[in-house]
């Protein structure tokens, strides 16, 4: 019993669930839905643009800094080469007071300063090279990301405007599908569209008054005629009425009547 109860859930659900596919479906497929749709992709798609957009900004921003420190660098670069090169030649200077005599020129007190100050302006241009190596690398591989990411965003904005061309045209290919397909339904009876009833009542209310028309101008005609009728009726009684009253002399009388009295004649046998 309670696998059948399950049977039954389950067949329930799928039920309702091809219900909702098919309500969903069909909503999806509207043209205004269709558009809106779209809007949206496409306003999704220009905010992750935006996006993409300031992240190449911020490494550009990176790569203006990297180049004012590679700048900076080289400038204390050739500072320190300038101070080293001074440093020998204070000590060059140094040294030939004591006409070559390499023990007391090392012994010297200017000397010994000169020395260290070149070993460390040589060990600082040593860090400096090195730090300028490495930034002239990430800088080269900065540059050449942001020129990639260029190209990128150059090809998702021409999509971005090739979605808004798509956007016109599946709206359009949708409801040209949409009335191809009211007009096979229409050819095979199958169509319940109310546009195609309303015409159809439509026109039989124009039949039904043309007709109408048509019936009040004959009837008027006939009304027409059957007066003619009547008048030419009433015309031939008439005439024939004062040939006979003409025939028995009523006529004469009629003009005796008129002109005093007379004496009434009786026709011959």
């Amino acid at each position: 019993m309670f696998k059948a109860i399950g049977k039954y859930v389950r067949a329930v659900f799928y039920l309702v669930t091809f219900r909702i596919d098919k309500a969903s479906e069909t909503l999806r497929m509207n043209p205004g839905v269709i558009s809106a749709n779209y809007d949206r992709i496409i306003e999704e798609k220009r905010s992750r643009i935006n996006q993409y957009k300031d992240a190449i900004s911020a490494m550009i921003a990176q790569e203006e800094n990297k180049k004012s420190k590679l700048k900076t660098l080289t400038e204390e670069l050739e500072k320190l080469e300038k101070l080293k090169a001074g440093a020998a030649a204070k000590a060059r200077q140094v040294a030939a007071k004591y006409n070559g005599d390499a023990e007391a020129t090392r012994n010297d007190a200017e000397y010994q300063k000169c020395q260290t100050a070149f070993r460390d302006f040589s060990s600082t241009l040593s860090e400096k090279q090195a730090r300028i190596a490495e930034i002239e690398a990430d800088l080269e591989q900065l540059v050449e990301n942001v020129n990639g990411h260029k190209l990128q965003i150059q090809t998702q904005l021409r999509d971005l405007e090739k979605l808004a061309e798509e956007k016109h045209d599946a709206v359009a290919t949708v409801l040209s599908a949409s009335e191809e397909q009211q007009i096979a339904d229409l050819m095979t009876g199958l169509s319940e569209d109310r546009t195609s009833e309303e015409l159809r009542e439509l026109r039989e209310l124009r039949q039904k008054a043309s007709a109408k028309a048509r019936v009040s101008r004959e009837l008027a005609g006939l009304d027409t005629k059957q007066a003619e009728a009547e008048f030419l009726e009433f015309a031939v009684n008439s005439q024939a009425n004062d040939e006979f009253d003409s025939l028995i002399g009523l006529t004469e009388n009629k003009e005796s009547d008129d002109n005093g009295p007379e004496t009434t004649r009786i026709p011959e046998a």
